[in-house]
């Protein structure tokens, strides 16, 4: 190859280069219900956009401002969603036998509402001052009866409080509690247990991945 077409060549390598789209950047902070769903809607965005869970569950809102800096790091994010609640809502007591010593007679509970919602301001507060990208709250899923260390009308309590913050600071909310309900009692795992079988995280991750799809759009 003369240097004619060397310098042809990598001509067109440098444009081909620089007119490369790059794509979307979607971070995903939760607990193990995000993690359940996450899978879902990394394949639902492949070729499209790069979708990241925060390392390990986010668990509850106090976690969330110990290691917010930690899970942002030095990323450029297009989309930033997060999720606190589950965690916040659990009563827990040392004694108790039930996995997490969740005990909603004997325990105390890990944040009030109103505790919830001054950690949430402040997250939301400080998330927006490390980053440009688009906020998404999602609401706190479904609780069933026979729950150890969670009363069943306690998310929509915590949802509520949950979105007067979000409204306060403009942050976009994808609400998913009724839609969890409906799935968890068709594919949870049962009547004692928050979680879902794959086909309910499948479900939850067509829900999560068509909101940000449009935000993306």
């Amino acid at each position: 190859m003369n240097k004619n077409n060397l310098s042809y060549a990598l001509l067109i390598l440098l444009c081909l280069t620089a007119f490369r789209v790059k794509q979307p950047n979607i971070l995903i902070i939760g607990d193990s219900i995000s993690i359940g769903y996450t899978p879902f809607v990394i394949d639902h965005f492949k070729g499209k956009a790069t979708v990241t869970h925060n390392p390990g569950n986010a668990q509850h809102t106090g976690t969330g401002l110990e290691k917010i800096d930690e899970w942002l790091g030095d990323e450029e994010w297009d989309i930033v969603q997060f999720n606190w609640g589950l965690w916040d809502l659990a009563y827990r007591h040392v004694d108790a036998k039930p996995y997490g010593n969740r005990d909603k007679v004997n325990g105390t509970v890990t944040y009030s509402v109103e505790e919830y919602a001054k950690n949430l301001d402040s997250l939301v507060t400080h998330i927006k001052s490390k980053t440009d990208a688009k906020l998404i709250f999602v609401t706190t899923t479904y609780v069933p009866e026979e729950e150890a260390g969670r009363f069943t009308t306690d998310p929509q309590k915590y949802n509520t409080a949950a979105i007067s913050v979000m409204k306060k600071h403009d942050v976009l909310i994808n609400d998913i509690y009724q839609k969890s309900k409906k799935i968890h009692k068709n594919h949870g795992i049962g009547s004692n247990d928050v979680h879902y079988k794959k086909k309910g995280y499948k479900l939850l991750g067509e829900n999560i991945s068509s909101f940000l799809e449009k935000q993306l759009d």
